[in-house]
């Protein structure tokens, strides 16, 4: 039977390992995952709805005032915040094996949509690097819709605007996103790697 899955992308189908892209960055500082797990911690704040960083995914705020908040709130320099969020996008480099299961998915006739906190410049990086975004019949990036996950808006948002059938299917490696789905009505895979989540579709009959 035909269904709908939705995907997240940083983490699902995208790589974000910020810890590591910390210590890439700032090796004279960040010189161990203990040291990225503090740097990450405050400038992410976990990615909660009302950080600073949330304000960016919603497209409410640029690179430069966001460096500037974060630098007051932390203490880091506002330097070494713009050259993380500078260099964000070449790290998000897509997971073959998620990017496999897209096309397979896409082959056995099911729709298939993203949902992602994004901002805008980072969005725009990510659709024009990756031709395989043609494989999803359409999506939702935070930054364009000023709504954000796990706020319950956003799935209304892209309930309303697809629309979707029955109880689709939504992929997201964060737990309280998966939550926030499912309370909306959706089915839920907490993504881990590929392979869990071939191995979960298949015993779900969607090949």
């Amino acid at each position: 039977m035909v269904q709908d899955v939705v995907f997240d992308l940083g983490g699902v189908v995208f790589r974000w390992q910020p810890l590591v892209l910390l210590q890439e960055l700032f090796p004279p500082r960040v010189t161990n995952e203990t040291v990225a797990s503090e740097w990450a911690s405050a400038i992410f704040q976990t990615f909660h709805p009302e950080a600073d960083w949330a304000l960016f995914d919603l497209g409410l705020i640029e690179p430069e005032p966001l460096a500037q908040r974060i630098a007051e709130r932390t203490g880091l320099a506002e330097a070494d915040l713009l050259h993380l969020i500078a260099n964000i996008p070449p790290h998000l480099q897509a997971i073959p094996g998620t990017v496999d299961l897209i096309h397979a998915l896409k082959a056995q006739g099911h729709r298939l949509f993203f949902l992602s906190n994004m901002p805008a410049g980072y969005a725009d990086h990510l659709v024009r690097e990756n031709p395989f975004f043609s494989q999803f019949d359409d999506g939702i990036f935070s930054a364009h819709v000023q709504q954000i996950k796990p706020k319950a808006d956003i799935f209304a948002t892209a309930q309303a605007r697809w629309p979707l059938r029955g109880q689709p299917l939504f992929i997201d490696d964060v737990q309280h996103n998966i939550d926030a789905a499912v309370q909306h009505g959706w089915q839920g895979i907490l993504f881990e790697t590929p392979e869990q989540l071939r191995a979960n579709l298949v015993g779900r009959g969607f090949f």
